[in-house]
């Protein structure tokens, strides 16, 4: 077949599929909504082993708005970030423990994502997300902020958008994924010492971890499930678990330093 003969040929095959996607007869998968019986719980610890990394330290005088946001300083000067938060029985904070393929069960409520900026800082530090919603960031400062959104890989991350001034009024956007990709990380590009991440969840059985490191996922059908935990500077695990009409199981996952 000729050059000319195979652009032809491409170009009736993306009719095709754009005509049978128009009309509805190839959809993308969702997440269906029903009533669940029985349903059973999956609970757990996320602990962190051995000592946790120091936080990054920025030098305020470096950047603008020190006075303001040295409000959160150790007062000779410094901020610091920290990334790993682990508590007093070693539980790891800010895991997002999601069930995977799950195609139906309870409903989904969770409509969109609501970050503060307040004394410099983002609020929650780790957020869930869900495609093609919105996002509500509030400024709580008395000082704007230069808002930067990236899609994340663990090697990379691509542009989602960017509010160069964020005022009191604060930004509403829709958050809209590419590919397979589903981090997120926040950032203002004047204050760097402000970081957030985010992880996008396609159904309701999700669950962040406190200082504690415990979780609960409720009201699961019955049947064999893929865990995973979540972190956004440790890395991600995984591991099936079976779970009985009207049970409880339990299941921990444990990090340690990169």
């Amino acid at each position: 077949m000729t050059r000319h003969g195979w652009c032809v040929k491409l170009l009736i095959r993306g009719a095709v599929l754009l005509s049978l996607v128009t009309s509805g007869v190839v959809t993308a998968w969702a997440y269906e909504a029903t009533t669940v019986s029985n349903g059973g719980t999956v609970t757990g610890t996320v602990q962190f082993a051995g000592d946790p990394p120091p936080p990054t330290g920025f030098e305020l005088r470096r950047y603008p708005d020190r006075d303001y946001c040295g409000a959160l300083s150790d007062g000779s000067g410094w901020r610091f970030l920290r990334e790993v938060a682990v508590g007093p029985a070693q539980g790891l904070k800010d895991v997002i423990v999601t069930i995977q393929g799950i195609e139906k069960g309870k409903s989904f409520d969770f409509e969109e994502t609501h970050l503060e900026t307040n004394i410099c800082q983002f609020i929650p530090f780790v957020s869930v997300m869900r495609d093609q919603h919105p996002l509500v960031v509030k400024n709580l400062d008395g000082v704007s902020h230069d808002l930067q959104f990236y899609e994340r890989e663990w090697e990379h991350i691509f542009m989602m958008f960017h509010r160069p001034a964020l005022t009191r009024e604060g930004t509403r956007d829709i958050i809209r994924f590419t590919g397979n990709r589903r981090g997120v990380v926040v950032q203002c590009g004047m204050h760097p010492y402000m970081q957030g991440h985010g992880l996008a969840v396609d159904n309701p059985y999700y669950a962040i971890t406190g200082l504690e490191g415990t979780f609960a996922i409720t009201d699961l059908p019955a049947g064999t499930y893929r865990i995973r935990a979540w972190h956004p500077i440790l890395g991600e695990q995984a591991q099936n678990v079976t779970v009985a009409a009207n049970g409880t199981v339990s299941t921990d996952f444990q990090f340690k330093a990169k």
